[in-house]
């Protein structure tokens, strides 16, 4: 049996991190829905930037929505509403078979608005009602003005996807917010069934920590980062303050790994995901990693509920003079640095192709 199936019926859900037109139009996605067990999907600047920029399956929508007058921002969100809309009616007989559960897709607000509370809030509600589709998550990264946006969206009944969650600290705040986004909803007598997943990314914590990392604790930061922030989870959704919501009709926010693919050439393509098999969690991989998994016929053990020995192993890289605090907040600022390089560049790409489309136009 394929690794793939294997994790699905751990109960861990598989989402694809990567959406283009080209996926969508040769039914690949289709194909890795019916047979490599993915239940999901997730995307971000990068991701679109690289879609976009790589392939000419755009060109005829971006002519159409110059001809509409939009340009810039206003088109990108056009075309990035048109795929993963696409990508959810794919995923809508899982979202049906599952209750709400599984079956989500994730389009991030503006990178641009990372530390703006109120713009945040504004365009998410912006972005759920124009794709009209209820698996839609809008993704809000977890900064520290990201949280009151998170919390606000939750209250409004926006499914959010919080990303750029980097520590079991970062990932508490971000379900904090959560939380008091469902209660406020409970007090005011509204339907607290509001969907959201928290995304811990992993691998980068390797690749930061690399040139401090001795070769004993090699690519085992990640690893151990997101054991201790497992072991929050699961102590969180046991907590009485978490029982009280589920029992008015509250569902949990679940726990997702991201940044999941082996970024070390020497470290097995499938480090991370045998690393983070856990119920009742979600695994979101880049398309190698997930066709990578599918070459795999075993998994190993589950991720241990308490913890394992990850407070043993970040003692460890404590000693080999590893802040863990101030190297989780460098990576959440350099993420969202990276997702607003990623969206300018996008910019870009969105303007050199209108041009070159509209000079064609022109000499036509």
């Amino acid at each position: 049996m394929k690794a793939t199936q294997l994790l699905h019926n751990l109960g861990q859900s598989i989402w694809l991190d990567n959406i283009t037109r080209d996926l969508l139009n040769t039914g690949t996605l289709k194909r890795y829905i019916d047979e490599l067990s993915a239940t999901g999907l997730t995307s971000n600047p990068t991701i679109f930037d690289h879609a976009i920029k790589n392939s000419s399956a755009y060109d005829a929508a971006i002519a159409d929505q110059l001809r509409s007058g939009k340009s810039g921002e206003e088109l990108f969100f056009e075309l990035a509403l048109n795929d993963v809309t696409r990508a959810a009616h794919e995923f809508l007989p899982t979202y049906y078979k599952t209750n709400g559960v599984d079956g989500w897709v994730s389009l991030e607000v503006s990178p641009l608005l990372a530390h703006d509370t109120a713009s945040t809030v504004r365009e998410a509600k912006d972005l759920h009602a124009r794709a009209a589709r209820q698996n839609l998550f809008i993704k809000i990264p977890g900064t520290k003005e990201g949280l009151p946006a998170i919390e606000e969206a939750i209250f409004a009944g926006i499914p959010i996807n919080v990303t750029l969650l980097f520590s079991r600290e970062q990932y508490l705040a971000a379900a904090e917010a959560f939380l008091r986004g469902i209660e406020r909803r409970i007090d005011a007598g509204l339907n607290p069934n509001v969907g959201s997943v928290a995304s811990v990314f992993v691998s980068r914590w390797d690749v930061a920590a690399a040139s401090k990392t001795p070769e004993a604790l090699r690519n085992r930061l990640g690893i151990a980062v997101a054991m201790r922030t497992y072991q929050a989870y699961r102590a969180l959704l046991d907590s009485p303050r978490w029982q009280q919501v589920f029992n008015a009709g509250a569902r949990p926010q679940r726990l997702l790994w991201a940044s999941t693919g082996t970024k070390d050439p020497k470290a097995s393509d499938i480090l991370y995901v045998k690393a983070l098999a856990a119920p009742f969690t979600v695994n979101t991989m880049p398309e190698a990693t997930l066709k990578a998994l599918a070459e795999h016929t075993e998994l190993g053990s589950i991720l241990p509920a308490d913890g394992g020995d990850c407070e043993e192993v970040l003692a460890q890289f404590a000693k080999a003079g590893i802040d863990i605090d101030a190297l989780a907040t460098q990576l959440q600022d350099e993420g969202a640095k990276s997702f607003v390089k990623s969206w300018n560049e996008l910019m870009e790409v969105i303007k050199s192709k209108s041009a070159a489309i509209q000079k064609t136009a022109r000499v036509a």
